[in-house]
This record gives structure tokens, C-alpha cells and sequence, in this order.
């Protein structure tokens, strides 16, 4: 089985720190005007024999550097600002590449009914 997990980025260069499953997918970025915050939905299997595996991702605005080996996910919108956000993937040695601001360990978010 497998199921989908909802995480908030941080913006500003920060470095976001995600425990996931091996076997993980990002599936979609969105910009959630109320929280005036980055989302990104992770797809990954449930099964808790599976090891976890840390990665990290960055928020930037349209025309941020960023080094040529992260990996591009996604882009948020935020339609009534009328800015982008682009989510990376963080490959390789994060310290010194990036001005970050901090380090930022998220959790999923728990399901609101």
C-alpha cells in the first residue's frame, strides 16, 4: 500500500528536511494563499519495512541560482501575488552552496476533516 503525505516548505533558501520512504515521489507543489506558505504532496509506500531515507528541498523565486545538480520538482503559484516558487531537490552538499537562513525538519501534516 501507499499513500500521500502533505509537507510545508519554508521559503528563502531555507533548507527543508524531509524523512521519507524509499520508493518516494513528489507529486504536486501548491501555493496555499491562507497559510502564505509553500505545500509539496509526497507520494510513498506504507509499508514501515521499507527504510526512510533523508532528503532536502529548497524554495526559490523565479531567477534564484541555484547549483546546477539539484533537481527540479515543481513550481507553486501564488495567484493573487502573481509570484512563483520553485521547489528543488537538494543533491549533494548543502552547506555553503546556498545562503540558507536555517534548517528546517518537517513532518507530514495530519489530515484535516
Amino acid at each position: 500500500m501507499k499513500t500521500i503525505h502533505k509537507f510545508r516548505l519554508e521559503g528563502g533558501k531555507v533548507i527543508n528536511t524531509l524523512k521519507l520512504r524509499e520508493g518516494y515521489r513528489a507529486v504536486r507543489c501548491e501555493y496555499v494563499v491562507p497559510d502564505k506558505c509553500v505545500y509539496l504532496w509526497v507520494e510513498q509506500p506504507l509499508n514501515v519495512d521499507i527504510a526512510t531515507v533523508v532528503r532536502q528541498f529548497v524554495v526559490t523565486f523565479s531567477g534564484d541560482p541555484v547549483p546546477i545538480h539539484y533537481s527540479y520538482v515543481d513550481t507553486a503559484i501564488d495567484t493573487l501575488g502573481a509570484e512563483a516558487y520553485h521547489v528543488f531537490e537538494v543533491s549533494g552538499a548543502a552547506t555553503g552552496e546556498m545562503l540558507a537562513k536555517g534548517e528546517v525538519h518537517a513532518e507530514p501534516l495530519a489530515a484535516a476533516y
